[in-house]
């Protein structure tokens, strides 16, 4: 049986690590870190990157059909013993540099955007929006790909496409909305409103367009109850809203504007974040996390 140390690490990200396992494989490994505002927290979430891992595995088999993916194994022996259950062996791609974002419910970096300027990525969207209204149909809202610390800038479709050409800007855009759609509907059948989400393309040897990185876990995506939604205030949400929520509260007494790093996370916050997370991946896909390897 391998382990880690066998397969060099070849890059690292806020919460994922890549490692060569061949020519061909390459090893994704989630941790169970979680970044806020740009900074990656000193305290872990216990079992987060088991559940990044199952819910990806659950949305990349669910839209076999509908798109390419670069999985290949989440159970397999060439995945040391160590990170089993928090890795994925998957297809070297030549990966896309964009961040491919389809937006449903205008909130976060898109309701800033359309504050300042009424529209996102240049969509010009209706006067009038509130925090967490229901957009009339989804929109496509790219962005760049920053440095660990640095923000992704939201782009326009144009900025896109001269970037990497107008072509393959509109395959990314066709496929971002359609993958979004038919998650969103699914979501919503088990009473979760999927708010939003970004995804990672990248190119295979044939050319094709391949889905890769996570997807449509709570890292990536926005997930609210629907019951409970109302447009005009920020919405309860399965995610690490939770922990921003703290930070920029007077309990953790921090200073989002400082140079200081965020404090350590009260054990509280850490379970409630942990069950948010857990109850994200049962709610979507039916099954107890319990049964995740």
């Amino acid at each position: 049986m391998p382990t880690l140390a066998d397969y060099p690490q070849i890059a690292a990200g806020k919460v994922r690590q890549l490692h060569a396992v061949d020519d061909d494989l390459l090893l994704l490994v989630a941790s169970d870190r979680i970044s806020a505002f740009d900074h990656v927290l000193d305290t872990p979430i216990p079992d987060k990157g088991r559940v990044l891992t199952a819910m990806s595995v659950f949305w990349f088999e669910r839209f076999a059909d509908l798109v390419p993916n670069h999985l290949v194994s989440w159970d397999d022996e060439r995945i040391p013993a160590e990170v089993r259950g928090r890795a994925l062996l998957v297809r070297r791609l030549e990966m896309v540099p964009v961040e491919c974002v389809a937006r449903g419910y205008l909130t976060g970096s898109g309701l800033a955007d359309y504050r300042r300027t009424g529209a996102v990525c240049g969509v010009e969207l209706p006067a009038g929006l509130v925090e967490s209204a229901e957009l009339a149909e989804p929109i496509f809202t790219p962005a760049t790909k920053a440095e660990i610390g640095a923000h992704d800038e939201n782009v326009s479709f144009e900025a896109v496409a001269e970037q990497v050409g107008r072509e393959l800007a509109e395959r990314l855009r066709d496929a971002t909305l359609e993958v979004y759609g038919v998650a969103r509907a699914f979501a919503r059948e088990r009473g979760v409103i999927l708010a939003d989400t970004k995804f990672e393309f990248g190119v295979d040897s044939s050319g094709a367009l391949v889905l890769g990185d996570e997807v449509l876990t709570p890292d990536s995506s926005r997930y609210w109850p629907a019951d409970s939604h109302e447009p005009g205030r920020v919405q309860p949400s399965f995610d690490k809203q939770y922990v921003r929520d703290w930070l920029t509260s007077p309990a953790s007494g921090w200073d989002r504007a400082s140079d200081t790093p965020p404090p350590a996370l009260p054990d509280d916050v850490v379970a409630a974040t942990r069950a948010r997370y857990v109850e994200a991946y049962e709610r979507i896909t039916g099954r107890d996390f319990a049964d995740w390897l």
